[in-house]
């Protein structure tokens, strides 16, 4: 029960107040630190740039990728090499683009999104909100789907997929954004053993965290959704993406895409004729840094080292300050980058400004919802991974006095 003054409150948020304080945790970032373990891929090469295949991967050509990449790829998409494209740096590019294709050329031969009526799209919340930025951009109707601990609420899922109009359900399997949460097996057969009324309805499987584990010998594991999809004549289904932008470079790491042989084939198609053939070279120094999956889990271990005590540090001081007070609940992941803190119904937007306020930047409350609206103003996204260890127990500490003053006067507990 919280039992906190408001005198002693407003003393403690004066205090951070006038450190003059200018720090940033409004995205999941890597530091400084993390992106330095992927140094070497400069001068890895050390001029030999001809794949396995004796193409110069400095030249035109190869819109799928080289073989290495892909294969590398394949071996973290979970699917066969033959069936993956290996894009630019970033997977919400490749995203961006078969939203972009399915509106203006539809999907298989299916009517194009753009003279439809309505398209919508399954939102599960809550969740990321660069998804959701996609599907307003592209004037894509969102649904909120609730987020239970094994995932999307399913009941909910399927029934809505009864509607022709929706077209696609955005998923981050494993350790989710910003929740944590990996999908339970029950859920991603359910997902796979899906039977939309619109025949152009597309499972987006973003497993941005797939290998993003804190402990290497005891990560989440899920169920492969493509050879869950095919068991069941489904593989048409999913549209699986992942990417380095956390493993290596952030701005300058490789993207991926795998789908089903038909899927594959639509977009390979498509991508001939927006692009000669990706970053070649990045793919090559990517695929000689990592050769295989093992060497890529071994990398990702020296990340947990790093940002392993940053969450461990938020934890800390969220039972310190908040545990007894009954003002917050949070997620405990095993993964990923983020960590979701719902406070009190009414309060996590006045959080979030009073942060700003004394200099902390946080994501913006409703920034996890469609159209930034959380209906019970009560979700915040906290991202540990970018700030040094000190200015993050500066920034926790200061947050959770802003959750224990915008409860008082919301509450008008003066």
């Amino acid at each position: 029960m919280f039992m906190e003054s408001l005198q002693n409150v407003q003393k403690k948020y004066a205090a951070f107040k006038a450190q003059g304080l200018k720090l940033d945790m409004s995205r999941g970032k890597p530091c400084s630190e993390q992106v330095a373990l992927s140094d070497d891929l400069d001068g890895i090469l050390k001029g030999n740039y001809l794949s396995q295949a004796s193409e110069d991967c400095r030249n035109y050509g190869n819109p799928a990728g080289i073989a290495e990449a892909r294969e590398l790829c394949a071996q973290i998409l979970e699917v066969p090499s033959s069936q993956v494209l290996v894009g630019g740096n970033s997977s919400l590019n490749l995203m961006s683009d078969t939203i972009k294709r399915a509106m203006l050329k539809g999907i298989m031969g299916n009517t194009p999104w753009c003279k439809l009526p309505k398209v919508k799209f399954l939102c599960p919340v809550p969740g990321y909100d660069r998804h959701f930025g996609l599907c307003e951009d592209a004037g894509i109707e969102m649904v909120n789907i609730p987020m239970t601990s094994g995932g999307p609420d399913m009941n909910e899922v399927e029934r809505l997929v009864k509607s022709e109009a929706v077209k696609g359900i955005w998923c981050v399997p494993k350790y989710s954004n910003p929740d944590g949460i990996s999908y339970s097996d029950e859920t991603i057969k359910r997902l796979a053993t899906l039977k939309p009324t619109a025949a152009d309805f597309r499972i987006f499987w973003d497993n941005a965290y797939c290998v993003h584990h804190f402990d290497i010998n005891k990560p989440d594991k899920i169920l492969n959704i493509y050879d869950e999809c095919a068991k069941h004549g489904n593989e048409d289904l999913v549209y699986i993406f992942a990417s380095t932008s956390k493993v290596t470079f952030a701005g300058a790491g490789i993207a991926a895409m795998g789908a089903s042989p038909a899927n594959f084939k639509e977009i390979l198609a498509a991508t001939k004729v927006q692009t000669i053939g990706f970053d070649k070279v990045n793919q090559l120094r990517h695929a000689r840094f990592f050769c295989n999956k093992d060497n890529i889990l071994a990398h990702m271990e020296k990340h947990a080292q790093i940002i392993k005590p940053k969450f461990d540090l938020v934890m800390q001081i969220l039972e310190e300050e908040l545990a007894d007070c009954g003002l917050a609940s949070w997620s405990k992941p095993n993964g990923g980058y983020f960590i979701s803190v719902f406070v009190k119904e009414g309060t996590a937007k006045r959080v979030c400004a009073l942060c700003q306020e004394s200099g902390v930047t946080l994501t913006g409350a409703g920034a996890t919802y469609p159209y930034g609206d959380d209906p019970d103003d009560s979700n915040i996204r906290i991202a540990p991974t970018f700030p040094p260890l000190d200015e993050l127990e500066i920034s926790m500490r200061l947050f959770c006095t802003c959750v224990k003053l915008a409860y008082i006067e919301n509450n008008n507990i003066f």
